[in-house]
């Protein structure tokens, strides 16, 4: 049995570039979920938004980013989340892991538009940490977490899949970390220093939502060693459920799988809640939980991504499936990334990129869809 076809207003899909530079087996990979989307939404895809090419078109956009500000907003006659697969936020910091945490204390350098409300509301919700936005906040906070936690690590906000990130034990650590940060972008974006764990598990939380369709999951991300040995992102194992997050957590969930949930829907409802203006189809949210330097058992949101990302492909697989299955429930989807000429893939996986990237090297891409319980 065939699902009927989305049905929307827009004239194309097309994808909206507003990262300086994207890695091109990322590019690759968008390319595809936006066929994808176009095919479920019944809309051309028309490739790379162009401004004079789509003047006057009703687009349905899929970008790189999360959407920040009035004007861009304004720009692209984005009106909210049924017209763009990602998120829009008001603030840069927000799409960010700044927003994860508190200042060192009232009179801490803040941006425009932070918001105290929220992260009193995800309090719990998070490991123990700080956002500052100066060098000086960033020292303090870093001596007060210390005293409290032993082993910290330094994120840098803007860095992904975990690169960048420093652990401190002592301030003289901190010195040598901050060297190589521009006070410049820590005042414009901040930087975050949390409590260090060991033996981390990290689940994705997430939901997408496209016109007649909204789906939650929960899994797990694992790590993989890059073409430079740095310790990466390697994919997400995730379990999908028809529905928002109370459908999820009606499910049978483990008790660490029902509490991932439980935060990343707090997270969520926080920023619902206290950025009004903001909005996002597509929600990702890094929930870790492992063994802080004291011994004890810690658990909390990372961070959040309102864009399209590492677990897109996996997510756009689950779309096909509940589109084409309306009695569908339940699924399972897989991503995996390899590093390198050695390593191999399941043979039942779907390769989505293969090459050599100007910026990594080697690496390849799959997906793996399979009925919820059932390996294949």
């Amino acid at each position: 049995m065939t699902a009927p076809t989305a049905v929307t207003g827009h004239d194309v899909l097309v994808l909206l570039r507003l990262r300086s530079h994207v890695p091109e087996h990322e590019a690759r990979i968008h390319r595809d979920i936006a066929s994808r989307i176009a095919d479920f939404l019944d809309v051309p895809f028309d490739g790379t938004h162009d401004p004079q090419r789509h003047a006057g078109l009703r687009c349905y956009y899929v970008p790189d980013a999360t959407l920040v500000g009035a004007a861009a907003r304004s720009q692209f006659r984005i009106q909210g989340d049924a017209d763009v697969f990602g998120g829009y936020a008001e603030h840069a910091f927000m799409p960010t892991k700044a927003i994860t945490h508190g200042l060192v204390n009232a009179s801490a350098q803040r941006p425009e538009g932070w918001s105290d409300a929220f992260i009193r509301s995800v309090a719990g919700a998070t490991l123990p940490g700080y956002t500052a936005f100066s060098k000086q906040d960033l020292r303090l906070a870093t001596r007060q977490l210390l005293e409290r936690e032993k082993t910290v690590r330094m994120k840098p906000v803007l860095a992904t899949a975990g690169r960048g990130q420093v652990i401190i034990r002592r301030l003289e650590d901190l010195d040598a970390a901050l060297a190589g940060q521009d006070a410049s972008c820590i005042a414009r974006c901040g930087i975050v220093v949390e409590a260090h764990l060991e033996e981390v598990v990290t689940y994705s939380v997430g939901q997408f939502r496209l016109p007649g369709l909204t789906v939650s999951y929960i899994g797990t991300q694992c790590l993989t060693r890059d073409n430079a040995g740095e310790e990466v992102y390697g994919g997400s194992q995730l379990c999908f459920r028809r529905g928002g997050f109370d459908a999820l957590l009606a499910g049978n969930l483990s008790e660490d799988h029902r509490q991932a949930v439980e935060m990343a829907a707090r997270y969520d409802a926080a920023a619902d809640a206290c950025y009004p203006q903001f909005f996002a189809s597509r929600r990702n949210y890094d929930v870790a939980v492992g063994t802080d330097a004291r011994g004890q058992r810690q658990m909390g949101v990372l961070e959040q991504s309102w864009r399209i990302g590492g677990a897109s492909r996996a997510e756009i697989a689950a779309m096909e499936v509940f589109s084409a299955e309306p009695d569908c429930q339940w699924l399972r989807a897989e991503t995996l990334e390899l590093f390198g000429p050695h390593e191999t893939a399941p043979p039942h996986a779907i390769e989505t990129f293969s090459g050599e990237d100007p910026d990594l090297g080697l690496i390849r891409k799959y997906v793996m869809v399979e009925p919820y319980g059932n390996k294949q």
